[in-house]
């Protein structure tokens, strides 16, 4: 079995474009408190959007989808699950709210883990949560012609105890001696886990439940208010790639963390840039509402649709986003986009 050198890994990724977003990731986490304190009554609604996201986005990647109306519903705990997936839903929101409200008395250790992914498997009547696996899992990837290959081999089942807690002990002693930036040695961690891949299941929401859980007990608390899950899978394909090239000679010790590392450092960077935009939208009082949708789709590369406008400015309502939508069209301002659902708007540079 191979070791968890945590500080060696460390110091190999210490090199100007990892420090360079490490310094960035500090800088907003020096701001966000500030925003907090100040505007926290207006960031209630980023946090209830950023919950359904999370929820939503963390078991769409795995293929477990409802519609959006049961979506909200059961996130809000307002209905009751109607079948697998959607128990499965319920049970990564319940993990994600123990999570929100007690992530100061949640350890990463062994035990806990396995506690969390009891919880995601509450409601679904099956006997694999809370379990790591009894058999051996692979990793596979399907190829276009329908046939599937091996991508990778995690630990095997009767070692899978024994990694899980080595990689705990190895990871919470080098926290411990509080010389190296948690930071860094977040997705590090992760990687870690992805590979022994301990479960039979759940393994990839489980990483994404203690991404934030480790970030929430280290002061990096954006991922309240913005969806660090919906991040990962809007650039699922990146993370994929990242999770790939890391994993390549793993189980000697001689794979590269950087892929894995960059990419994950570079969605905390792109959440706290998002929090801020959004934190400036909410707070400036001196644009009516529409000026202020207005100055969303000025600012967007691109296009947007409207339920992206609504999830920027959660205290609009519906009707005032279409009507301003409808008048800038109106106008000529913006381009229209036609699309049945998925319509979306740009600003008409050339008018």
């Amino acid at each position: 079995m191979r070791d968890f050198d945590f500080y060696t890994t460390y110091q190999k990724l210490l090199i100007p474009d990892i420090v360079a977003l490490l310094m960035q990731i500090h800088e907003y986490k020096g701001q966000q408190n500030l925003f907090i304190e100040a505007n926290r009554d207006a960031l209630s609604d980023l946090l209830e959007i950023a919950k359904i996201q999370s929820t939503e986005a963390s078991n769409r990647i795995e293929g477990i989808i409802t519609t959006d109306e049961r979506l909200k519903k059961i996130v809000c705990d307002k209905t009751t699950p109607k079948n697998r997936s959607e128990r499965e839903i319920a049970g990564y929101r319940d993990v994600l709210g123990t999570i929100h409200e007690n992530y100061d008395y949640i350890p990463i250790r062994p035990g806990m883990i396995l506690q969390l992914h009891r919880d995601l498997y509450k409601y679904s009547g099956s006997t694999v949560g809370g379990n790591f696996k009894t058999s051996d899992n692979v990793i596979t990837e399907e190829l276009p012609d329908g046939t599937k290959r091996v991508r990778f081999q995690p630990v095997s089942a009767w070692e899978t105890a024994e990694a899980m807690t080595r990689l705990c002990d190895a990871f919470g002693d080098t926290l411990a001696k509080e010389e190296l930036d948690p930071l860094l040695l977040l997705p590090i961690f992760i990687l870690d886990f992805l590979c022994i891949h301990p479960f039979h299941d759940g393994n990839g929401r489980m990483s994404r439940l203690l991404t934030l859980l480790f970030m929430y007990r280290n002061g990096y608390i954006v991922g309240k208010y913005i969806s660090i899950e919906k991040m990962i899978v809007d650039s699922k394909n990146s993370y994929y790639e990242a999770l790939q090239a890391s994993s390549y000679d793993w189980h000697t010790g001689a794979n590269d963390y950087l892929p894995f590392v960059r990419y994950m450092l570079g969605v905390i960077v792109a959440a706290y840039r998002d929090f801020s935009s959004r934190v400036e939208l909410l707070t400036n009082k001196g644009l009516s509402k529409p000026d202020r949708i207005r100055e969303i789709i000025r600012g967007t590369t691109g296009k947007i649709t409207k339920k992206e406008i609504m999830e920027k400015c959660p205290d609009i309502s519906n009707i005032t986003i279409q009507r301003t939508l409808a008048d800038m069209v109106r106008k000529n301002e913006i381009i229209k986009i036609s699309g049945g659902r998925y319509t979306s708007y740009a600003w008409n540079w050339e008018r």
